[in-house]
């Protein structure tokens, strides 16, 4: 019957047409994601590392576990470094995302647009977008933040149900930054674990410990050597205004149909992140993505990598010793939990859930020495680091984690990392997925005998300038 009418049947041919776009759009298949989704740096969704995710965001993968296939081995503990879920832009990027959107609907009121194509993305945005963000949502969780993190938890228990199991509630320790989006991340994460054991009330219990998951803004040497050094991230100014990130705004003002020196840097990236926020706020493909291509999108991407790295990563030594209080605290937590007990004293926490920030999680990666490229990333060599380890939009998009696993083994306690729910290995321990703990300790142990957090940040000027290292 089709071969017959379609050819002269515009109705049918009409009907067909939408039936099979609402097919497209179901819950069945995967969204209209943008062309650059995995490009936004920290404003990554977690669904981008882990794409298995959009169709099926219980799915759980019981063989990132690695503990040594000839050992019988048991998980005993789990600290868990969490950044919060998805959330609203700050104060600073509203305001920005505000002067863009009145710089593009004066210049579309204006029709001064200098081809029809500008014509038409001007008037897609203009018929497709309304200016929604306003300043008290200032980095507030979202409601898909939240979700971030109750799925977690329940793919958490999926992974270890005898650490993370409703025997064990009252044993669980949950610890968050004083920021409103952590500690509405950390409650997230506890209705995630009391939903899947059935409760229809849930009981939170947690501790703000901005010591422990902002040790950044306490560590003076870090404040005055890199947060306030206008010096310090001089890589990234350089970039910003250098020849790549040129190019991009001199292509979004073309494709806008925009006078070039109407749009700054910083508009460029307030549209880039305009992308990322509908996404991952919205799900929503926006009219704001088609001003970039994927060369666009590696540009701004490199962008906020120098930021990160030379702000929180690797870039000065200061950034990664100011988590010496957080690093502490994870091993003095594996101590206990891997430590023979008598019979008398009462088991060791199950797990350790902590939740801050991609500025909480960096410094403690740079620390434990991931994520280094044999050659820092810098304003002049963009294009010998298409293959750099250092990319934010895969090590802390929201959501991201940092997990730390302790089986009881055979011939001894055994640590496992995870990061982002995937198995990654030790520096200087890489034959194996889940060395002997006292390898990992071994290996760790300048930083577990120093790493004095009052000496580096109060006493020692000296580290806080460039990594000369690099």
């Amino acid at each position: 019957m089709f071969s017959v009418l379609l050819p002269t049947n515009g109705l049918l041919m009409a009907a067909l047409s939408l039936l099979l776009a609402r097919l497209s759009s179901s819950s069945l298949s995967v969204p209209d994601i943008p062309h650059i989704a995995a490009y936004f740096g920290t404003k990554t969704r977690y669904e981008e590392v882990n794409p298995q995710l959009l169709r099926d965001l219980s799915s759980v993968n019981a063989s990132v576990l690695k503990p040594p296939p000839n050992e019988r081995c048991s998980p005993v503990h789990l600290t868990a470094v969490i950044r919060h879920g998805s959330r609203y832009p700050t104060v600073k990027n509203i305001r920005r995302i505000q002067k863009l959107s009145e710089l593009v609907r004066r210049e579309a009121a204006r029709g001064s647009a200098g081809s029809e194509a500008a014509e038409d993305l001007l008037q897609e945005i203009q018929s497709r977008w309304e200016m929604w963000y306003t300043e008290d949502m200032d980095g507030q969780l979202v409601m898909k933040g939240r979700d971030d993190l109750r799925h977690l938890a329940r793919r958490l228990a999926g992974l270890f149900p005898s650490l993370l199991s409703e025997e064990n509630m009252r044993r669980l320790s949950f610890r968050t930054s004083s920021k409103h989006r952590c500690v509405s991340s950390v409650e997230a994460f506890q209705e995630g674990l009391q939903q899947l054991w059935g409760h229809d009330e849930v009981e939170y219990s947690h501790e703000v410990d901005d010591e422990l998951m902002r040790f950044f803004e306490r560590c003076r040497g870090y404040v005055e050597g890199v947060e306030n050094n206008r010096t310090a991230l001089l890589e990234v100014e350089k970039f910003k205004h250098g020849e790549e990130m040129e190019g991009v705004r001199r292509r979004m003002a073309e494709r806008l149909g925009l006078p070039h020196h109407h749009l700054t840097p910083d508009l460029v990236e307030a549209a880039f992140f305009l992308c990322s926020y509908e996404l991952s706020i919205k799900s929503l493909h926006s009219p704001w993505c088609f001003l970039f291509d994927e060369n666009d999108a590696k540009v701004l991407e490199y962008k906020s990598d120098l930021k990160q790295y030379w702000k929180r990563s690797h870039g000065h030594v200061i950034s990664s010793l100011s988590s010496c209080p957080l690093f502490h605290h994870v091993f003095r937590t594996l101590d206990k939990a891997g430590r023979p007990r008598r019979s008398t004293e009462a088991s060791p926490e199950p797990a350790s859930i902590l939740v801050g920030h991609a500025e909480t999680l960096l410094p403690l990666l740079s620390l434990l020495g991931l994520y280094k490229d044999q050659t820092p990333p810098t304003a002049n060599n963009y294009h010998s680091q298409h293959g750099r380890r250092f990319r934010t939009s895969r090590i802390v998009p929201y959501a991201a984690n940092l997990l730390f696993v302790l089986y009881d083994c055979q011939r001894g306690p055994r640590l496992q990392l995870l990061i982002n729910e995937s198995p990654a290995r030790f520096p200087g321990l890489e034959e194996e997925d889940a060395p002997l703990y006292r390898d990992v300790r071994a290996t760790y142990r300048n930083l577990l005998d120093g790493c004095d957090f009052h000496r580096e940040c109060e006493g020692r000027t000296g580290g806080r300038g460039p990594n000369t290292e690099l």
